[in-house]
């Protein structure tokens, strides 16, 4: 399909801003990197990058954060125009100026969620699927274990179903997770667990407790890998703790030393 491309309106302004942020990511220092972000915002109101950068490297609370990553959102409205996100729902992300506004729209989420406003930042989520089915931003795999954490099982499943291919660990433990929840130490949940473990076996250890979680979590993954598993859990691991029984459950069927089976259940 066609992507309908938005007016020209300002276009030359918001692109010289939009290259001075590229200057910016690139800059020498943060103070320097600051400054090209404001003046991009002198050059047009409408960058919305400029904005996501001044959140992430000037905010001094969660409060200040929430009320940049706002202004970029609607900074992006202004930049796309109404007709735009009407005609190109589903396509975001693949039309290139559509990702400042959906930087924005992410970190926004993720700063609602970290300061404990659920609600609203799996509204965000939920919409930016919409926009997006495709999910470059790989929101979901945020979202599922957020979901379960928050006991919105039946949300958690539906999102489950709108990528049920994927075999990420986050996505094959949290379904093993949400069938033991639904019907305990059953065949489904047996399956899915088995599932989980052929794709990565390195899961159980960190979620009970036989290997420690670092607090600095990896630059990069691998499928099946270690660094996987360790962001997975970083993610998960509340979800698993309250789901009375959970972590016994996974103890009892994971090849991890027993010690670790008498952690938190």
């Amino acid at each position: 399909m066609a992507t309908k491309r938005r007016p020209e309106l300002k276009r030359n302004a918001l692109e010289r801003a939009q290259d001075l942020i590229y200057e910016a990511w690139e800059a020498h220092s943060l103070e320097a990197g600051v400054a090209l972000a404001r003046r991009a915002l002198e050059v047009s109101p409408d960058c919305a990058d400029a904005y996501v950068y001044l959140a992430a490297h000037t905010a001094r609370s969660h409060r200040e954060a929430m009320d940049l990553y706002q202004k970029g959102i609607e900074a992006g409205e202004r930049a796309l125009g109404e007709e735009f996100f009407q005609e190109n729902a589903g396509y975001f992300w693949g039309i290139l100026e559509t990702r400042p506004y959906m930087r924005a729209r992410a970190s926004l989420a993720q700063c609602l969620w970290e300061a404990g406003r659920s609600e609203e930042s799996f509204a965000h989520y939920w919409e930016l699927l919409r926009l997006n089915p495709n999910d470059n931003q790989g929101l979901r795999y945020l979202l599922l274990p957020r979901l379960i954490e928050m006991g919105r099982d039946a949300e958690a499943e539906r999102l489950f179903k709108s990528y049920q291919d994927d075999a990420m660990a986050v996505w094959l433990y949290s379904k093993a997770l949400l069938d033991f929840r639904a019907g305990g130490d059953g065949p489904k949940a047996r399956k899915s667990l088995k599932a989980a473990l052929k794709e990565n076996p390195h899961v159980p250890p960190y979620l009970l407790g036989a290997k420690r979680l670092s607090r600095s979590l990896p630059a990069f993954y691998g499928f099946g890998d270690e660094n996987e598993a360790i962001l997975y859990v970083h993610e998960a691991k509340k979800g698993w703790r309250k789901s009375q029984g959970a972590l016994a459950w996974l103890g009892a069927h994971a090849d991890v030393p027993p010690r670790a089976s008498r952690s938190r259940t």
